[in-house]
């Protein structure tokens, strides 16, 4: 395996932000050319980046024949978008070494779980905004070097409103709730330009609200984007895979009802690679 850690630089990037990679090595004795890559932003309410949600999850989607990436991105007292422009330029960084590391540029999902999902969906809706390319050194015509091909949502904060993890927004926003809470509230920014989803949460959550995916998954199902929405009934916030290898220091977070979510998850990620719900964008053919 090639495991590297890249250091991030975005404007407002905190010391210790980075990049790690997990890149399955190359051989010419497997049929596997090139392999998808989950890029995987762990929770931590926008204070920071959950170990639990970092490397266990990687190595469990490498077990399943991908490469993975963990994004360390600043948090508080960074501010938005610092750890967009972080997740933009990774995006970019993948895209970019994708001939030299065998991966497929065209099956990158970004999974993000809890606030890292609030930062994966983020992306998810505002790849295509001008301030973004323009971050990364992109023209108008090269977006779509920063579209994730699918999003992966563990449990995220969505929403700004009734129903928002306040923590979350307040860590990322700082003083300017009032300016960018609408804009952040992520379920009210939603068009047809968003990636194919799969989302999971629990009934029983209490820190996230259920209602955030319940909200996302109505405004991707309004602008017709295919998602797969899956609600446990049991399971406290945090889960990550829910079982042994998650667990935490004080028992936590073992939950056998959700711990079928990964191999949900894998399911539909190899139809999404299988091509069985192309869009348009990969129709059109992309040259990377």
């Amino acid at each position: 395996m090639i495991y590297n850690t890249f250091e991030l630089h975005q404007e407002g990037s905190l010391p210790g932000a980075h990049l790690v990679t997990y890149i399955q090595e190359y051989s010419d004795a497997l049929a596997i050319n090139d392999r998808p890559l989950i890029l995987l932003c762990p929770g931590g309410g926008y204070t920071r980046t959950s170990d639990r949600e970092a490397e266990p999850m990687a190595l469990k989607f490498l077990a399943m024949g991908y490469h993975a990436a963990v994004l360390r991105y600043s948090c508080a007292p960074a501010e938005y978008p610092t750890s967009l422009k972080e997740l933009a330029y990774s995006i970019k960084f993948l895209r970019e070494h994708a001939k030299e590391w065998h991966i497929d540029p065209h099956k990158i999902v970004v999974e993000g779980c809890s606030a890292g999902g609030h930062l994966a969906a983020s992306l998810g809706v505002f790849w295509d905004e001008d301030f973004l390319a323009e971050s990364q050194g992109l023209s108008a015509s090269e977006h779509e070097l920063l579209r994730p091909d699918g999003l992966l949502l563990c449990y995220p904060v969505i929403t700004s409103g009734e129903f928002a993890h306040r923590g979350s927004f307040e860590n990322l926003l700082g003083s300017r709730q009032e300016e960018l809470g609408e804009k952040l509230s992520l379920e009210k920014q939603v068009t047809n330009k968003v990636p194919k989803t799969f989302i999971w949460h629990t009934f029983a959550d209490q820190s996230v609200p259920v209602e955030n995916s319940l909200l996302f998954v109505s405004a991707l199902r309004r602008v017709g984007v295919p998602t797969e929405f899956h609600m446990y009934e049991k399971g406290a916030h945090g889960l990550a895979l829910a079982n042994k290898l998650t667990e935490t220091n004080d028992g936590r977070a073992v939950q056998e009802e959700c711990t079928s979510w990964i191999r949900l998850a894998h399911t539909w990620l190899e139809s999404l690679f299988a091509g069985d719900v192309e869009d348009g964008l990969h129709a059109q053919g992309r040259e990377w």
